[in-house]
């Protein structure tokens, strides 16, 4: 599918402005026939926008897009004191941490705290193999480089911290408090909210180089939703006045703060405020490598990263891989 150019993002941006605007005020202003505005209207609702028509009023985009602006971040970025990010915005990508993958294999030296944000992915991915749904506009995809010096098991945790930079981010933005659910969702009044995916690549004792993967809902279309198979919410059903640059900005700044504790003192500190943020705390659990299954009480995580499960009366920790944990029915 190709992103929204030429007279599709005139159109596109024209209702980004808020309220209804007529067919043939839309033409006019671009010199087309209003027929023309009505097939670039049905292609991005295609693409999944939430554009709708009332008679005698025109067309309206439901919830502003709040198309993404490298410049905007940017301002928002520098009044929080952020040094160290540096955002590329790009309409339309297969999959944001499938580029940055790709251009560390590629480029000589890809610099640590490198952003790729987009309107839409047309193969997003969450963990497992899952689709992550990625309508143009509708939600934040967000991938981070970051280079870490101390090999592959110190990057154990980072789920762990990315998580409570997404926590930071919302608190700060909007007041949400948001619970963690191991190893990687943030979870908003028991509906999933955003999603982490951490890639890897490099050497057990040498350098390693990560690109994290955020996702967050914030205006998910009803026709896209019904693809998903868990309880979901977005942020455009707790917040007023979205500003997706803003969320952009906020976002580098703690996840270049709580990597930089990261690095310095692992998960020493992190791993007690995770545990007060646990959505499954003293909860049944069920947890599954795909080949095995425990159940037990979810005692949090330790200071490794790892899940906490009590059985029969004993706790043990479960780290990383491909394992997934659900709450289980008693």
């Amino acid at each position: 599918m190709k992103a929204p150019d030429g007279n599709k993002l005139a159109i596109l941006q024209a209702l980004n402005t808020g309220g209804f605007i007529s067919g043939q005020q839309l033409g006019e202003q671009l010199g087309i026939s209003r027929a023309a505005v009505g097939k670039h209207i049905h292609s991005l609702q295609e693409m999944g926008l939430d554009i709708f028509k009332v008679t005698g009023k025109g067309y309206c985009l439901n919830n502003s897009a709040g198309l993404l602006n490298k410049d905007k971040i940017g301002l928002h970025y520098n009044e929080l004191g952020g040094s160290t990010a540096n955002v590329e915005v790009q309409p339309i990508i297969d999959s944001t941490n499938s580029e940055l993958m790709r251009r560390l294999q590629t480029e000589v030296s890809l610099p640590s705290g490198s952003v790729l944000v987009a309107e839409m992915q047309q193969a997003g991915r969450g963990r497992r193999g899952r689709v992550w749904q990625s309508p143009f506009g509708a939600n934040l995809y967000f991938s981070y480089f970051w280079r870490l010096d101390d090999g592959l098991q110190a990057a154990m945790g980072v789920s762990i911290a990315v998580g409570l930079a997404v926590y930071d981010t919302l608190k700060a933005l909007y007041q949400l408090d948001v619970e963690l659910k191991w190893p990687n969702d943030i979870y908003l009044n028991r509906e999933k909210l955003a999603g982490v995916l951490v890639e890897l690549d490099g050497q057990p004792q040498g350098p390693c180089q990560l690109v994290i993967g955020i996702g967050i809902n914030l205006h998910m279309p009803e026709s896209v939703s019904q693809h998903i198979d868990q309880a979901w919410t977005d942020l455009s059903q707790h917040v007023q006045g979205l500003d997706k640059n803003k969320l952009v900005a906020y976002l580098c700044f703690y996840l270049e703060k709580r990597l930089a504790q990261y690095q310095q003192s692992g998960l020493n500190d992190m791993y007690l405020q995770w545990n007060q943020l646990n959505a499954f705390a003293g909860e049944c659990v069920e947890l599954n490598t795909g080949h095995r299954s425990w159940r037990g009480i979810c005692e949090g995580i330790d200071n490794q990263g790892g899940v906490r499960i009590r059985q029969d009366g004993e706790v043990k920790s479960y780290y990383g891989g491909e394992i997934s944990l659900r709450k289980a029915e008693l």
